[in-house]
């Protein structure tokens, strides 16, 4: 038996994947767009601390960890910035 068309087959996994998260973030935007902030923020803060621990076990570097901690800074900003604005 050969696995010739295992490369197709492993593509086609990473579309499926692909696409089942393009709608689970399509999911998010209706939802956050239907609810307060107050309702959805604390249930995204809750995930993404959860992923920066989960990061942490797994024992990243400390220059990874400071480049997390600088994306994240960069998207505090950008949520501060009114609309529009722009640097």
């Amino acid at each position: 038996m050969s696995d010739s068309n295992a490369p197709e087959h492993l593509d086609a996994k990473h579309e499926r994947n692909r696409e089942h998260r393009i709608e689970g973030i399509k999911r998010w935007v209706e939802y956050i767009k239907s609810e307060p902030p107050e309702t959805w923020g604390p249930q995204q803060n809750a995930v993404v601390n959860d992923q920066l621990d989960a990061a942490q076990s797994v024992q990243t570097s400390a220059t990874h960890q400071q480049h997390v901690k600088d994306v994240a800074a960069e998207i505090r900003e950008a949520s501060d910035k009114p609309d529009g604005d722009s640097e």
